[in-house]
């Protein structure tokens, strides 16, 4: 029991200050921190114009599927770099899988596409 308490040691040391520094770094700016915004900060920033509603309003549930569109094409692209790196090695057989992935991607896409999911009113 010694000895796998001796091999864990630093990993709970690492642990422990991890937590710690977690700790510190949430807590320290509710501290530090003035609770009373002023005037300028309270001012519209980036779109230019006042808020107009609650900002935890809900979103159109087009909003939702293009962020579910966008994370699927996304993913695509990290299945193409490891593919084409390894093109030399994996052979034909290698090659016509990742051309029927992609088909049934692009078979999706248009699908998507004619169905009218991507218009934004």
């Amino acid at each position: 029991m010694d000895q796998a308490l001796e091999q864990y040691f630093p990993i709970l040391v690492f642990l422990g200050i991890a937590v710690a520094l977690a700790a510190v770094m949430i807590s320290l700016p509710m501290i530090v921190g003035r609770q009373k915004p002023d005037t300028e900060k309270n001012s519209a920033y980036e779109c230019g114009f006042e808020a107009f509603g609650d900002a935890r309003g809900k979103f159109d549930v087009r909003f939702y599927l293009v962020a579910i569109l966008f994370i699927i094409f996304d993913l695509e692209v990290a299945f193409l770099f490891p593919w084409a790196i390894s093109l030399g090695t994996i052979g034909k057989a290698g090659f016509w899988s990742m051309m029927g992935f992609l088909g049934i991607l692009t078979i999706g896409f248009i699908y998507e596409w004619k169905k009218g999911a991507l218009e934004w009113e």
